[in-house]
């Protein structure tokens, strides 16, 4: 498979997300037919325009955390758009067991 279609599996499995949820960046990868390519999810996703509506907020790492280091900007705005959505954490996690978009 070449690149530019994973990407474009990559982005189709992420806009599923449902408002509320989260999916680890493992899980995305193993929808996409490639289970050991989680860093590559993250590589995608970092490389969105800043104006894109897909919801790559609301992908985190296995461990229920927020990949970003903590306290940078980009850690506040992806908590702050998890928490509008309803998501809660226990200090720096989520809870997957109630978050986790389970249709993947």
């Amino acid at each position: 498979m070449n690149q530019l279609k994973l990407n474009e599996i990559i982005w189709q499995v992420v806009a599923m997300i449902p408002k509320g949820k989260v999916a680890t960046y493992g899980q995305i990868a193993r929808v996409c037919g490639y289970p050991r390519h989680a860093r590559y999810v993250g590589t995608i996703l970092k490389q969105l325009p800043e104006e894109s509506e897909l919801p790559w907020h609301r992908v985190i790492n296995a461990k229920g955390e927020i990949a970003f280091p903590l306290g940078s900007v980009g850690y506040q705005r992806q908590k702050k758009l998890l928490q509008k959505e309803g998501i809660g954490f226990d200090g720096q996690r989520i809870k997957l067991a109630r978050y986790r978009w389970e249709q993947c």
